[in-house]
């Protein structure tokens, strides 16, 4: 079937003037995007060690940067595509000296090899699937930025460090990207439930550098890097009765 063209609302996405007037409209009020910390601490608890450096991708005007830094992690870098977010984050937070700041797109990150023991991220790679209209056979484009940012996720990740993704993506769409063996990571997930009766589950996903992946994860990631299969001839038609060659015989 013919993947029909995104709407204009979601190849917006891709812009950066977009996310600018964004951020410029709603200001400096912080805005939670699958919650806030609150809901994921135990879980960060468990992969957080004390003096990690941590790398946040794409903060947006959350305040999970903010937070991180008031429970200890004082080490923390936070990146969005807006400049203008950016500039409303370090505004925001000028009283915190171990919060830093960076426009920089998060498919080249302007950091060096192993230069982080964390890298977090909650809703933010979701955006680069917003133009996808079948989340079972993901266009090639998609599935080419999603590796892009995890490839250099695994670059700036130090051995033995995690990448922590945060998500409603449900394993059977998200697990084929992540189970990568390219990225030189482990993978592991768990559904968390969302704060009321009734909610969507959010799933965390843990990549640990330098873990092998479990051969079914390993399977996963080689079934998305082989080509669509190649769509089904049409059926012949069927044979058209004495009376239907009658019928077409006519002239009118």
């Amino acid at each position: 079937m013919e993947r029909r063209r995104a709407p204009a609302a979601n190849r917006r996405y891709r812009q950066r003037r977009f996310w600018d007037a964004l951020y410029r409209q709603e200001g400096a009020e912080p805005r939670e995007w699958l919650g806030g910390l609150s809901r994921f601490l135990p879980q960060l608890r468990a992969e957080l060690r004390p003096g990690d450096r941590i790398l946040v991708l794409g903060c947006g005007n959350s305040a999970l940067s903010h937070d991180l830094h008031e429970l200890g992690y004082t080490d923390v870098t936070s990146i969005d595509f807006s400049g203008a977010c950016i500039a409303a984050q370090r505004a925001r937070y000028a009283h915190c000296p171990g919060l830093r700041w960076a426009r920089m797109d998060m498919r080249a990150l302007a950091f060096p090899d192993a230069a982080f023991d964390v890298v977090l991220e909650k809703g933010t790679l979701d955006v680069l699937m917003v133009e996808e209209t079948d989340p079972w056979h993901v266009s090639p484009r998609a599935a080419a930025e999603m590796r892009r940012v995890l490839m250099e996720v695994s670059r700036v990740l130090r051995p033995g460090g995690r990448f922590i993704s945060i998500t409603f993506a449900q394993p059977h769409f998200r697990k084929p990207h992540y189970a990568q063996e390219a990225f030189g990571w482990s993978l592991r997930h768990a559904a968390c439930a969302g704060p009321d009766a009734g909610t969507f589950h959010y799933f965390l996903y843990v990549m640990h550098k330098g873990q092998p992946l479990d051969p079914p994860d390993l399977a996963l990631g080689l079934r998305l890097l082989q080509p669509p299969p190649p769509p089904a001839p049409p059926p012949p038609a069927a044979p058209l009765d004495d009376d239907e060659d009658y019928l077409f015989a006519i002239q009118l």
